[in-house]
């Protein structure tokens, strides 16, 4: 067994080493790399094989949770803004180190499933109430969460702050992997390859009651493109063609301005392959009668 100290040191460079696999802008990572972290020369896997939970042996407290695409459990951010993840079906064992984490406030990983075999992370998450009646247990997404007194009964600016961290840890980063992958990790306008370079752009913006974080409400697009769709100065029609704002297509001002713009203006966008995956016509519709208007 892992002493307590040698235990924190382990998840503070399990913390670490995700931050470095993800610093590319990439937000996913397979299972083949998280069973491959090593704390020295000892490997350590961060997901267990075929479960939902990662109780190593010598290990007081959980290492990490796991939902998966095509797993039996149900394991999902509620709209209290947090995860609820369901009680082994036999008590004892990782009941009890899910409890022993919620006891010692030890900082565990969520991975989120976004396809079989791939995984966005979200770290350090806290099992922050054991909730009997449902049997499952309460993980938040966000440390100061852990002081709202009962989690599991948050009422007014509690409850709104939690749902907002879940958008902003989960939700958001799961989008972008999901639609970095659809579009090839690859601007849709420029074609454009870093994914520290690109964003996953909403059509209809999520603070619209339709702008919801599927990818059909998706465009990857590079930072000026996705800037310039925010704020109308660009558009896309419908039928995928890009256009440019009249006035900024009549502006002189360099190289940038011209091959980064007005040089798109005309141009069909990327599609993902998968045609499930590709933008809502109608959402592309109700955007582009704003930037026309």
């Amino acid at each position: 067994m892992y002493t307590a100290v040698e235990q924190a040191m382990i998840r503070e460079d399990i913390f670490l080493w995700l931050d470095e696999k993800l610093g590319s802008g990439i937000n996913e990572l397979t299972r083949a790399e998280l069973v491959n972290y090593h704390f020295g020369d000892v490997r350590i896997p961060l997901v267990d094989q075929g479960r939902g939970i990662r109780n190593p042996s010598n290990f007081d407290a959980t290492l990490s949770i796991l939902t998966s695409v095509d797993g039996p459990y149900t394991d999902l951010a509620g709209g209290d803004g947090l995860i609820h993840y369901n009680y082994q079906s036999r008590d004892g064992g990782d009941n009890v180190k899910l409890a022993r984490a919620m006891e010692l406030q030890t900082p565990l990983i969520y991975f989120q499933g976004i396809r079989p075999g791939v995984y966005v992370p979200v770290y350090p998450v806290y099992v922050v109430a054991d909730d009997t009646v449902n049997r499952s247990f309460a993980i938040a997404l966000d440390e100061s969460m852990r002081f709202f007194g009962d989690p599991l009964h948050m009422i007014g600016d509690q409850r709104r702050y939690a749902e907002r961290t879940v958008s902003q840890r989960l939700h958001q980063p799961v989008f972008r992997a999901r639609v970095m992958h659809a579009y090839n990790r690859a601007c849709a306008v420029c074609r454009l390859k870093h994914p520290d370079l690109l964003d996953a752009a909403h059509i209809l913006p999520d603070s619209s009651e339709a702008g919801v974080a599927v990818v059909t409400n998706g465009l990857a697009l590079c930072k000026i493109h996705h800037a310039a769709y925010d704020r109308n100065l660009m558009g896309i029609t419908p039928d995928y063609q890009v256009r440019i704002n009249r006035e900024l297509l009549d502006e002189v001002d360099g190289p940038m301005l011209r091959h980064g713009l007005q040089d798109m203006h005309g141009v069909t966008i990327t599609l993902p392959q998968r045609r499930p995956e590709r933008p809502s016509r109608e959402a592309l519709a109700v955007r582009f009668d704003e930037f026309v208007g």
